[in-house]
């Protein structure tokens, strides 16, 4: 009995010790990014989720949903998003640069903040999207200005506005 209450008493003294060793989070300090550059998640479901400051660069994203996402601070760089789904999808801060967007859904999407240089938005759905101080090329906002309308449910930002047309 004297040794059962021993292993007790040395196994509560371990998991104390370990459980003090552990770091506590500190408010506005985030977790390592999730890591899926170079991956293949060619039609995977990321909707809704929690992706925050997450690295997609040069990952194949083709018919992806990402719809309701989480992707602030997101690095997104030289991917294939063709036809992916990012409808009212967070990309606030997020480095999308040389990525295919190519017939994908960025309705009612936040690129607040974006750095887009690069990319590729031929036949993609931008109404609602709201790109308040996004960094693009001047061919790029030509290009979406010809098809910019809707207000971002979000933020309360006209598309057009938010591009500068």
């Amino acid at each position: 009995m004297a040794m059962i209450l021993q292993s007790l008493v040395s196994l509560i003294l371990a998991m104390g010790l370990f459980w003090w060793s552990v770091p506590a989070q500190v408010p506005g300090k985030y977790p390592p990014p999730l890591s899926f550059s170079n991956a293949q998640l060619t039609q995977r479901n990321f909707s809704g989720q929690m992706l925050r400051t997450a690295e997609f660069s040069n990952a194949n994203m083709e018919l992806t949903d990402f719809s309701q996402a989480n992707l602030e601070g997101a690095v997104l760089s030289a991917s294939n998003m063709t036809q992916a789904n990012l409808r009212g999808a967070d990309l606030t801060n997020a480095l999308a640069d040389m990525v295919n967007f190519k017939g994908a859904d960025l309705g009612d999407a936040v690129l607040v903040e974006a750095i887009l240089l690069g990319s590729v938005f031929q036949n993609t759905d931008i109404t609602g999207a709201d790109f308040t101080d996004a960094i693009l090329d001047g061919a790029q906002v030509k290009e979406l200005c010809r098809r910019a309308e809707g207000i971002n449910s979000k933020t309360g930002v006209a598309t057009r506005d938010s591009l500068g047309c």
